[in-house]
């Protein structure tokens, strides 16, 4: 089976769709440490935006209209940045939190300019891994529930790069309690194994 690589990545955008808003940046970092950055500001492809994304982001479409790179360029260094980091015969995992709408955004991108997408066809949602983790119902996978479990209550920034970096710090702790469960549940079934032997040999 091909090795997985994961990489946390946060996107910032004008609404809550590509097919009418923009996407404005894109945050991205390893799993693995120590973690290697991406980050990159794009220009709108239009004007359209919803007014609590912006403030939520603090990002203005009129500046980025002139300091964003164009978002062909900015796919080209995300897709470059990629094979700079993951490992040969290695395959790129995208991780975020809330997955499906960071996924849209980005895979919409990388296939409108570029034709192709690098992590494939699926991604990781850090909200779902955590309701399989903790039993927890999906009304209870919000931030305001996971940050003080994982983040010492740290908010989010909504800086694509730093939400990234939080977000990778947020997957690492649920995949190393999620394996330290796994190795207490293969000990005991092998100590269960072991007693149900102890006790036909004894018969």
């Amino acid at each position: 089976m091909e090795a997985e690589f994961y990489l946390s990545i946060d996107v910032e955008t004008a609404g809550p769709y590509p097919a009418r808003y923009s996407l404005l940046s894109i945050g991205a970092c390893t799993l693995e440490m120590p973690r290697r950055t991406f980050y990159v500001e794009l220009k709108p492809v239009n004007s359209n935006f919803i007014q609590d994304a912006l403030e939520v982001s603090q990002l203005s479409l009129s500046a980025l209209a002139e300091s964003g790179l164009e978002p062909e360029e900015a796919m080209k260094k995300f897709e470059a940045w990629l094979k700079t980091v993951v490992p040969p015969g290695q395959r790129p995992i995208f991780v975020a939190f809330n997955a499906a709408f960071d996924w849209m955004f980005v895979n919409h991108y990388f296939h409108h300019y570029l034709g192709h997408n690098p992590f494939g066809h699926a991604a990781l949602d850090v909200k779902s891994f955590y309701m399989a983790l903790h039993g927890a119902p999906w009304g209870e996978t919000s931030m305001r529930y996971v940050a003080p479990r994982y983040l010492e209550d740290r908010k989010l920034t909504h800086h694509a790069l730093q939400d990234a970096l939080d977000q990778a710090e947020i997957f690492q702790k649920m995949l190393d309690t999620a394996q330290a469960q796994s190795s207490n549940s293969r000990d005991q079934f092998e100590l269960n194994h072991s007693n149900e032997a102890e006790e036909e040999n004894n018969d």
